[in-house]
């Protein structure tokens, strides 16, 4: 369990929590669980029919960020884009409902909100679909977007960018979004997406796990023409191989540090000149979807509430290791995590 000395004064800081303005900004989605029993086999082909007994919705991507922020009592906005269709309209009621600010959810005309379906027999998941668009968002929406962050910029403490690559972000719009923030002194965190990871530079901190990891590097391995990359594994197969990894996007990109989630393995903090590997705190692993959303905002609000990054990934990680306990997509109170974090 956690036996860390140096965190036993984490009332004061989570009490802070509820000062913290955050602006959440990416990819919306909207999950959907299906549960009930299998009896028999289907006989139009050799799959189980599932005879579903309960359906229920929950904020996911960027808005599960933000439905995890608000749990743990920060004021928090969303920015994002949804279709016009009866997906939407579950989505913002619910985030109405947990009093999340969705002014700057655009709705962009044939779009599809996205949906990802999960079907469970018991406690196994049987089958997920996705319902998506992942094409880019168009400019006239890409210009509200950026004009509601322009203006109200300045009223956030820290900007928490969720990229799922679904098409919110372009280069540009990522620009300048982070030279905005950067220039206000704005704490900036990221949840990445490889295939932009040159666009991130200059961050607060990036939180890729193990897979985003491995491909950011041989991503960046193709697009460094010094050849830095050229020397490092991208498998991460061991420790070596993690701190190699890590140093190397840290010193590339500029960022302020690097905090790479690896499941049961814990976490694995970069900063200038230092690293830390947090082992896991997971009393039981049930269900890692939603983890790393958890991750994030915890870790942002640790700093908005002035917290060393060092501690803010601790806190993180023991957030985690809540939420993977819990069946599907979750979210961590202020009660759960001074309990875990004084055990």
């Amino acid at each position: 369990m956690v036996k860390l000395t140096d965190m036993k004064k984490i009332n004061p800081y989570i009490a802070k929590f509820r000062r913290a303005r955050v602006l959440v900004i990416g990819d919306l989605i909207l999950d959907e669980y299906v549960r009930g029993s299998i009896e028999r086999i289907s006989p139009e082909a050799p799959v189980p029919v599932v005879w579903a007994k309960d359906r229920r919705f929950v904020p996911g991507g960027a808005a599960n960020v933000a439905n995890n922020l608000r749990a743990l009592g920060a004021r928090v906005s969303l920015a994002g884009v949804v279709g016009r269709d009866h997906y939407r309209d579950i989505i913002l009621s619910g985030l109405a409902e947990r009093g999340i600010d969705t002014a700057a959810v655009i709705e962009e005309k044939g779009r599809q909100t996205t949906l990802k379906s999960r079907l469970f027999a018991g406690h196994q998941q049987v089958v997920r679909v996705d319902w998506e668009n992942v094409e880019p968002i168009s400019k006239i929406t890409e210009h509200k977007l950026d004009a509601f962050i322009a203006a109200n910029l300045r009223r956030f403490d820290a900007v928490i960018i969720e990229d799922y690559g679904k098409g919110v972000f372009t280069n540009s719009l990522l620009a300048r979004i982070i030279s905005r923030a950067r220039s206000l002194g704005t704490i900036i965190t990221v949840d990445p997406k490889e295939d932009n990871f040159e666009s991130y530079g200059g961050v607060t901190a990036i939180t890729p796990n193990r897979v985003e990891t491995q491909n950011a590097v041989r991503y960046l391995k193709m697009k460094d023409t010094s050849n830095a990359f050229k020397v490092y594994h991208d498998t991460l197969a061991c420790d070596a191989d993690i701190k190699k990894a890590g140093y190397a996007i840290l010193n590339h990109l500029g960022l302020e540090s690097l905090l790479i989630t690896l499941g049961e393995n814990g976490m694995w903090l970069f900063e200038k000149g230092r690293d830390e590997h947090i082992p896991t705190v997971a009393q039981e692993v049930f269900d890692v979807s939603g983890a790393g959303d958890t991750t994030i905002a915890v870790f942002t609000l640790a700093l908005c509430a002035g917290m060393s990054k060092r501690e803010a990934a601790k806190t993180a990680n023991v957030a985690a290791g809540i939420v993977v306990g819990k069946l599907g997509t979750a979210t961590v109170t202020p009660e759960e995590l001074i309990e875990r974090m004084h055990i």
